[in-house]
């Protein structure tokens, strides 16, 4: 997400200095709930910050990060999530929405795990401990798993089938183990789980990635559909869930899916066909050595349906505001000017030489690189 203009920051900060400074609350708000969101310094959690600080259904907003966010209107308190601290901080809210997860592709894998599950268990206990009665959860519907014999769509309560082997999923998997087990280890608290489908709008995924190589690499054999989430749309079902209109274990994105005939078509981006052993093998072999950040098991989710029904959110009244056609035009803009090869972002002169390369080598480019990681080994 793009940050406002430094000066615009800094004034910001002028007028309102103490990092855990009220605002003053608006009389017309009286009635609504006092929600705590986590991570509310970037990204979704930022967006949604700023949302739910413009709702007139909120009474308050308690914003904390590590940092101070850009919303002047929330209540901010600086600390890590992991800090046991955070109970006085959030006593007085009557809901928690964690935002605070690292799903970054260039994170350590055992330090995102560390601070994901940590982060989620000290934010559910403290929440607990002080009165709160609903923790909202932020998910991903790639805990469904991406499988062939998936049904088109899942059913919101299908079996969690998803394995540890894609980046993150293993961390959501735990997360949602925790917010099942809260309710019975604290009685009265309710826990809610969010699943967005692929989510587009300031996000770096590899799923995001996938649009920015020079060919759409399609598995042999396998059968890819995509649902994708819009940011907006996230944040307008998250705060569905911190008003309470909604509860219980849901999924959101665009209703209905493209095939990936349909993606090619709007996308303009021509498909490159490879056989299931030499896709998988190369991801694995590049990600073995350190030179793309997604291990193989990401490349599931590109070749196997994982479409989720939005019923859920549906029956509560709500609607997305954009179609799939509309978040991958927007995803196709977001990524204009971008390359990747196996996940692995290049500068533009690598591109241009991936490129001139051909079509096998743009999207794996595992010879050139392999040699390049062992070039560089040799002068250490």
């Amino acid at each position: 997400m793009s940050s406002p203009d430094p000066q615009v920051r800094a004034a910001r900060n002028l007028a309102d200095p103490s990092p855990e400074s009220k605002p003053t609350k608006n009389s017309s708000r009286s009635r609504g709930p006092v929600v705590a969101v986590t991570g509310a310094a970037t990204g979704v959690g930022e967006l949604l910050t700023a949302h739910l600080a413009a709702s007139d259904e909120i009474k308050q907003v308690i914003a904390i990060d590590e940092r101070r966010g850009d919303v002047s209107e929330a209540t901010w308190h600086i600390l890590d999530v992991r800090d046991p601290a955070i109970a006085e901080k959030l006593r007085g809210a009557d809901v928690v929405v964690h935002m605070a997860l690292d799903l970054d592709l260039e994170t350590d894998p055992a330090a995102r795990t560390a601070y994901n599950v940590r982060g989620t268990q000290t934010v559910l206990t403290a929440a607990a401990a002080v009165g709160v009665h609903r923790v909202v959860l932020c998910t991903s519907a790639m805990v469904y798993g991406a499988l062939a014999d998936n049904d088109i769509p899942l059913a919101e309560d299908a079996e969690l089938r998803a394995t540890a082997e894609a980046t993150g999923v293993g961390d959501l998997l735990e997360i949602e183990r925790l917010g099942r087990r809260a309710p019975r280890a604290h009685p009265g608290l309710n826990v809610t789980v969010v699943r967005p489908t692929v989510l587009v709008g300031g996000t770096d995924t590899a799923l995001t990635r996938y649009f920015e190589s020079p060919r759409l690499l399609v598995v042999a054999g396998s059968r890819p559909a995509w649902q994708f989430c819009h940011v907006d749309d996230l944040v307008s079902a998250l705060e569905y869930a911190a008003l309470e209109k909604i509860e219980g274990e849901f999924a959101v994105g665009c209703d209905g899916w493209l095939e990936q005939e349909e993606v090619e078509e709007l996308s303009g981006v021509r498909r490159m066909e490879l056989p299931s052993a030499v896709a998988l093998g190369a991801a694995a072999r590049l990600h073995r050595i350190g030179l793309t950040p997604s291990p193989a098991g990401d490349l599931a989710y590109t070749m196997h349906p994982w479409v989720v029904s939005v019923s859920r959110l549906h029956d509560a009244g709500w609607r997305p505001r954009w179609t799939n056609e509309e978040v991958l035009a927007a995803l196709l803009e977001e990524v204009e000017g971008r390359h990747t090869v196996a996940g692995r972002r290049l500068g533009r002169k690598d591109a241009t030489a991936a490129g001139a390369a051909g079509a096998t080598v743009a999207l794996l480019g595992t010879a050139a690189l392999v040699r390049r990681a062992r070039k560089a080994r040799r002068r250490f």
